[in-house]
């Protein structure tokens, strides 16, 4: 574990958030992770993120671990750090996140399958949408990014930087047949953020179990 001395409530932070989306039936088995940015004062350390192989249900905090800002962990104590940290990090770079959280989700993973090639799902007219931050009218089209997935967790951040760096999401994307990364400037506007989408997904798949067309083009 870091030396950072608040290092212990961000681990606490992260258990119970991981905890909530094993409740809310987003995170199976051992998947799922999630990380809070560091203060610079914590250098080498960069975030705190779940480490890999652990049942979110029964998280504890010696399972969180920090990782510096190539994804080496820093006093790790044995823990490996989750294999998608490079997405994490690259969050970070990128949107300037401070906390990303990603699960696993049945509408997240059958709705991103479904616009793999269409390569987002747009969302619009939900009156949750004024959960994101920054909106405040359900009168307004959000397109979600879909990434097919890769075991290249090096290739696949990559990819997924340079195409948030050329058009900026809304504070989330899709890996196809896998789940939803949501991210905001803290772990409660993070929280918020992937309630908000994962709502709308479930909306987006009662349409599409109705008959109707999910508005992925």
């Amino acid at each position: 574990m870091t030396h950072y001395p608040d290092f212990k409530m961000v681990a606490e932070q992260l258990v119970q958030t991981a905890r909530w989306a094993s409740r809310m039936g987003w995170a199976p088995a051992t998947s799922t992770n999630y990380s809070v940015r560091l203060p610079d004062d914590a250098a080498p350390a960069y975030c705190a993120i779940t480490s890999s192989g652990v049942d979110k249900g029964t998280i504890e905090v010696e399972h969180i671990l920090a990782v510096d800002q190539h994804g080496r962990p820093i006093d790790a104590d044995r823990l490996k750090p989750s294999a998608e940290t490079p997405l994490h990090l690259l969050l970070y770079r990128t949107m300037g996140a401070g906390a990303v959280l990603h699960t696993h989700s049945l509408p997240a993973a059958l709705l991103s399958q479904l616009a793999r090639d269409e390569g987002r799902i747009l969302l619009s007219g939900w009156e949750l949408l004024k959960g994101l931050s920054g909106i405040d009218t359900h009168e307004v089209e959000i397109s979600l990014p879909v990434f097919p997935n890769s075991q290249n967790m090096q290739a696949l951040s990559t990819r997924v930087e340079r195409s948030l760096s050329r058009e900026r999401s809304c504070y989330g994307f899709l890996l196809a047949g896998h789940g939803l990364y949501a991210w905001g400037k803290d772990i409660p506007e993070a929280k918020r953020h992937l309630e908000v989408f994962e709502y709308l997904l479930q909306c987006q798949r009662e349409v599409t179990l109705h008959g109707h067309p999910a508005n992925t083009r």
